[in-house]
């Protein structure tokens, strides 16, 4: 097990969901925890549950100028976790150029928007700890997931460049890939959604991962290795499997 007490993490898209149960583990474990989302008023209501200590920065991922002054709040950090992200089911056939780019911009580009504020310093002081949450649909495309899946797909590829990059050194990179976590984003989803999670059952998972020195991590296990091993699959293969909605 590795000792948060006194450690400083900065949790972005901490407001709700994973990122809000995560939120609470972290605190417990005796981190001082930095909440930021882009909803104040629901980061408030998350710190005054919180045991130990904590600050509210809120801030919007897909504004440059947002992250660049949150950043500075926020000042010297030993991790970060980014949890921020947006799901909209799309098929090609209903393209909306809109919904398309604001996922790539949240869950891709935001990612690289805040890291790109916190790497330099933990290169410089040879420190530091970044865990980034994905998801099971960035290992193939999926259809009805346009944007979604490419979104998570880079964060994943962005995750092990990193990884790649930083192994021989004492910064830890992480990436956890969950299911389907019970949250809003599941709201208008009209389809199945086998081995889905709590918050809590999700967070959990994140938490032990982020005691070892395990890079990545999928979950639940056997519902993910169906996914995982998609990668290898012959594309009629594939295609016969998950081409069915």
């Amino acid at each position: 097990m590795r000792d948060f007490k006194g450690k400083r993490y900065w949790l972005v898209g901490a407001s709700e969901g994973l990122g809000r149960a995560l939120a609470l583990k972290l605190s417990q474990a005796g981190a001082e925890v930095i909440l930021s989302a882009r909803s104040a008023e629901r980061l408030v209501a998350l710190a005054a549950e919180l045991p130990g200590r904590c600050h509210v920065v809120p801030m919007d991922v897909s504004d440059r100028d947002s992250v660049q002054l949150a950043a500075q709040e926020v000042g010297e950090i030993d991790g970060l976790v980014f949890l921020a992200g947006i799901a909209t089911l799309l098929k090609a056939q209903e393209w909306d150029a809109d919904k398309v780019e604001q996922m790539l911009d949240i869950n891709l580009t935001g990612a690289a928007r805040v890291i790109g504020r916190v790497i330099g310093p933990m290169v410089a002081r040879d420190a530091g700890h970044i865990v980034m949450i994905g998801s099971l649909s960035a290992y193939r495309g999926l259809p009805g997931s346009i944007g979604y899946s490419a979104s998570k797909a880079g964060l994943m590829a962005l995750a092990e460049s990193m990884h790649g990059d930083l192994r021989h050194t004492n910064i830890r990179i992480q990436l956890a890939n969950p299911g389907y976590i019970q949250t809003r984003m599941q709201d208008d989803n009209p389809h199945a959604k086998p081995f889905i999670m709590s918050p809590e059952t999700a967070a959990q998972q994140v938490f032990e991962q982020m005691n070892t020195d395990v890079f990545h991590k999928a979950f639940p296990f056997g519902f993910s290795l169906l996914f995982r091993l998609s990668r290898f699959l012959p594309t009629r293969l594939y295609e016969a499997i998950f081409f069915q909605r």
